[in-house]
């Protein structure tokens, strides 16, 4: 029985001693966390969200002594941290505001994360309709222990991918190492609308894939990874089933239509620049299934704690259903390699 074959049949218990770390995780921010915070001049701005209604979170998202409880229960030895409630600021359309409640976001996850740093990895938020200021915030969170950063995954149209606003921000990110991640439920999208019936199922599958597909596109068909070489893009919460395809079906048509309908900015196949791009998912057995094909160097695991659709508490249960049949060498990569080496990120006790 080959490696592959024999991996197949293993379950969480056979996995124990392995090494997870969580490529989206998430805290979950105060409700009052910018109002208090805000200066007098913004807080009148601020908009009036209803309240998130989202049973059986855990108390880990806001204390981080009980998170790392709660990690011991998972199994899990380090996650890296996204928002919750700070997702849906980024379609804030006043610059100022968003700059504001960035700032105030960051500071908290820096406070958060200072708890346990070598187990809880923070992704700020930027926001990009000032990019000098942008830079800014970007070099104060490095300095801060903060990795990457997270932008809007679908802009205002007048801030288009496909525009060279972004440009020194490209080039900052990559001069300081600091991943660009591009999450669901970002910018201006479905995730602003109230969603009923059809349109619920319609937009958190058929939507959420269109916005995903549509950015990479722009970020790759504009020459970006050309221009910025070392830049690397993450995308979170997207799942990764949907990618091979896309990408696949982009170098096709670019090498059947490029000759009448050249792409100036781009000397390569699309899938050269996508190996720029990273993905996370946490539940997506068709694109596990993947792996040992594509992805394997680029794709990570993730739990999504401590959302209620977490894979908490269960979650090598479910890496063992889902990855088990990865060869061994695949399957670290998957759940704590490729995330380590996309952060450089030093964990005590971790050798990868």
């Amino acid at each position: 029985m080959s490696a592959q074959s024999a991996l197949a049949h293993k379950t969480a218990a056979d996995i124990a001693d392995e090494i997870i770390v969580s490529a989206d995780s998430h805290i979950m921010e105060p409700d009052d966390l910018w109002l208090k915070n805000l200066p007098p001049s913004l807080k009148d701005k601020y908009p009036k969200y209803p309240p998130r209604k989202a049973p059986g979170e855990k108390p880990g998202g806001w204390d981080p002594r009980a998170r790392i409880k709660e990690m011991e229960v998972d199994g899990v030895a380090a996650e890296v941290l996204y928002p919750t409630l700070g997702l849906r600021l980024f379609a804030l359309e006043d610059a100022e505001l968003q700059e504001a409640c960035f700032q105030i976001s960051n500071n908290w996850l820096i406070d958060y994360c200072k708890v346990h740093p070598d187990r809880l990895v923070g992704i700020p938020m930027i926001s990009l309709y000032n990019v000098k200021n942008a830079i800014k915030e970007l070099e104060r969170c490095k300095q801060e222990g903060l990795v990457g950063c997270l932008i809007w995954q679908v802009p205002p149209e007048h801030l288009s991918f496909l525009s060279d606003h972004y440009d020194p921000f490209w080039e900052a990110a990559q001069d300081l190492n600091m991943p660009v991640n591009l999450h669901i439920l970002t910018g201006f999208n479905y995730s602003r609308f109230e969603r009923k019936g059809l349109d619920t199922y319609r937009a958190t599958v058929n939507t959420k894939v269109y916005d995903a597909a549509n950015s990479l596109f722009d970020l790759v068909f504009s020459g970006v990874m050309e221009r910025f070489p070392r830049l690397k893009f993450v995308y979170v919460e997207n799942e990764i089933a949907w990618m091979p395809f896309h990408i696949h079906e982009w170098d096709k048509y670019f090498v059947r239509h490029s000759p009448r309908a050249p792409v100036p900015a781009m000397k390569k196949l699309p899938s050269e620049y996508c190996k720029q791009v990273y993905a996370t998912f946490f539940s997506d057995p068709t694109g596990g299934r993947l792996l040992d094909w594509w992805g394997s160097d680029t794709c990570m695991w993730s739990n999504d704690y401590p959302h209620a659709a977490s894979t908490w508490p269960h979650s090598r249960k479910v890496i063992a259903e889902e990855l088990g049949h990865l060869p061994m060498n695949v399957f670290r990569k998957v759940v704590r390699d490729n995330v380590l080496k996309l952060y450089d990120l030093k964990l005590s006790g971790i050798n990868a």
